[in-house]
Parts: structure tokens; sequence; C-alpha cells
């Protein structure tokens, strides 16, 4: 696996994609800079090696181009990040970029305009990534939000690099963390899976089902287990289509010798609000009227001898509606008793956009061996695809 420590930058102009797809508020103000902070570790070794940068990188979801998602507005926060004064191309392509390319000097930054203003990027198109690479001297990968994505910038340009290119740090590290679960792992094994719903995470349970030893089943998806399994949930949230699939699911895990751990016990609501009246039962007998929306205090001392014992975690969903202050404790207990693991030596790998969320809102990142940057993209390595952007540097 090729990575930037493989190459002397010194006089070459490094062609990188990035994912600054970064929140922005009312007034075009970046609100959280994590994936600008990320790339800086890439950036900061090219610029030290004395080469000069070249970023590449999409924002929001523009139909053409349109000036709220133009990448102009993350210059003061990406110069601040980086500590160098980033240059603007507007466009990424043509004239403007190449002229803004040539006059690039050894140690300056150029951020290129928003990728997706081009219908060509999201399409794959070749003459298109040819055009892009014709901007810089060696490739580099550093976009693990995209890796899962066969588009111009992340996979089709690669070709035009047959030896020049490899893996930014973020995006090495974000494969070798997912290895160290999937290919890796030190036993026990745990994988904590929450969320809404059964259906986003099925591929995810077969394919992670051989190199676990236990798996926490939380949040949503709960109740689909404990209905199939003759339970009473009342009013929570239940993929009725997905019951055969939940049993088949518990037998493969026996058949594998994988325990599965659901919640024992949560806390009821008598309606989806945070003003909700809230009374703690048995997960198989929920009254009529209330519903389950977060895991009980029987359930986490269960779920906590598991995660402590665990030399190696990976969590992905919430096991309540965090977003609710009433209903957030268990995610919050679980993330505490991941980060004790994580500090006895276990090495924790947490993933997803809502586990994500609720690491940094309760002040848990630094607590954990690794935080995924990519969603989708850990999801599909999680699923066991081979993701394109990824291949495009293997090969």
């Amino acid at each position: 696996m090729k990575t930037l420590n493989d190459f002397n930058f010194k006089n070459k102009k490094a062609l990188i994609r990035v994912d600054f797809n970064v929140p922005l508020d009312e007034n075009f103000n970046v609100t959280d800079a994590t994936r600008i902070e990320a790339a800086k570790p890439t950036i900061d070794k090219i610029l030290a090696d004395g080469g000069s940068v070249i970023l590449m990188s999409h924002l929001g979801r523009p139909k053409g181009v349109e000036a709220q998602y133009s990448l102009q507005h993350i210059i003061k926060t990406a110069s601040e990040v980086l500590g160098v004064t980033v240059k603007f191309a507007e466009n990424c392509v043509g004239a403007v970029a190449k002229s803004a390319s040539e006059n690039l000097h050894s140690g300056e930054v150029l951020l290129l305009e928003n990728l997706r203003f081009h219908k060509e990027e999201e399409a794959g198109d070749i003459a298109f990534a040819k055009e892009l690479a014709s901007l810089g001297d060696i490739y580099v990968n550093d976009a693990f939000g995209t890796a899962h994505r066969a588009h111009a910038s992340t996979t089709i340009i690669a070709q035009f690099f047959p030896n020049e290119k490899c893996f930014g740090f973020l995006l090495a590290k974000e494969i070798e963390s997912l290895n160290k679960v999937l290919k890796n792992s030190e036993k026990p094994v745990t994988a904590v899976l929450g969320g809404s719903k059964v259906s986003s995470k099925i591929t995810v349970i077969e394919n992670i089902l051989d190199k676990v030893d236990h798996m926490i089943i939380g949040g949503g998806m709960t109740f689909t287990f404990v209905k199939a399994l003759g339970g009473k949930i009342g009013d929570s949230i239940c993929e009725d289509d997905k019951q055969e699939l939940a049993l088949e699911i518990l037998r493969l895990a026996k058949e594998k010798g994988v325990q599965i751990h659901l919640p024992v016990d949560v806390i009821a609501a008598d309606a989806f609000s945070k003003d909700a009246n809230t009374q703690i039962v048995d997960v198989r007998e929920i009254p009529d009227g209330w519903q389950g929306l977060d895991a009980g205090p029987k359930s986490l001392d269960n779920f906590k001898k598991i995660i402590l014992e665990s030399k190696t975690i990976l969590w992905n969903g919430p096991l309540g509606v965090f977003e609710m202050e009433k209903f957030a404790n268990g995610t919050i207990e679980l993330g505490n008793f991941i980060a004790e693991a994580t500090a006895n030596g276990a090495f924790s790998l947490v993933g997803g956009g809502d586990s994500v969320a609720a690491v940094k809102q309760f002040g848990l990142e630094d607590k954990m061996s690794y935080v995924s940057t990519g969603g989708g993209a850990m999801l599909e390595m999680l699923e066991g695809k081979n993701l394109p952007g990824i291949a495009a540097i293997l090969n």
C-alpha cells in the first residue's frame, strides 16, 4: 500500500482529493472544520518536502453551478487551519485552473472550485478526469468519505498516474483501522450496532459475523428482533417485513458461535417527545401506547461487562434517541464503557454519522482509538465491498 512516505514531493505538485464537504451556516461560515483538520497532516508533509498542493473537493449536492456551494466560502477557515494562505481557482478545469496550477510555487496551496459544478465528476467521465490529472505530478487520495464512489476525481483519475499515486495519511489510517477490526483483530471482538433499521445494517451483520465474538444490537432495530422472538413492543419502531430475517441472523450467529446481546429493558415513553412521560420496562413487555426510546439500566450493566472484556470494539449506531436529552443516557454510557476499555488497551473504532455525532457531542472523541470520517464508505467496507477509490490506488 503506497502512502505519502514512499514519495519525496520536492518541486512536485501534489494533486490531492480531499473531503472538504463541511457544514456551513446561513452566512456561509464553516461550523465544523473537522474534515479540513483531518487533511492537514497530509498537506503538511508535502509542503515540508518542498512541494506544492492542489486540493480538489466537492461541497454539497449542487445542480450545476450554484454560488451557495462554492468552495470559496471555506478559504478563510482552510487558511487558518493549514497555516498558509490558500489560493483559489474559480474552476477546477479549463484555462483558469491550468493557469493557477502553472503559477503555483513550492510551499503554496491552491483550492479548486467545487468538482460537482461539472456533471462529469459524478459520471466518472474520462476526459474530465484527464483534464484534472494534467494539473499535478503526483495524485494523492485522502478522501475516505467519497472512496466508495467511482467518480472522476476519486477513481478514474488514478489511471493517469500509473506509478505516481498514493494514499494520504487520513485514508491510509482509515484502511488500517478497518483492517484492524476486519482482518487483524485481537479477540474477543465486539461489534455494537445501533440505529433504527435492520435493513440498513443487514449486509454489515452478515459480513462481520465471521469476525466477531459478541454482537450488541441496540437502538430501533432491537424491536424487530424482540417482536420476531414473540415479545410485545407496544408502539416501538419495527420493520415487520424483516422479522424472518432477524430470526435468520440469530440462527446464523448461533451456528457461528457468536453471542448476540439484545437489551433486556428499555426506557419507554408515551410519545416521541422530549416532554414525554417515561418508565423503565422489560423489553418484551412494552405496553400499548408506549415506545422504547433508550436502553435501560439492566441492559447497560450487561453491555458494560461485555465491552470491558473486549480487546477490539466496533461501534456503529446509537442505543437510543440521543438527540433528546431524556433518551441520551444509553448512548453516553456505552461511549463511556468503550472509552474505559480503550484506556485499558482495547482498540476501538467508531464510525457512521450518528455514532460520530454522539462521540463529538459528549466529548468522547479523544477517548476512542479511531473515529472514522466516512459514513457510507465505512459501511461498505464493513459489508465486505471493494471501494473503487481504494482499488484505483492499489491497482
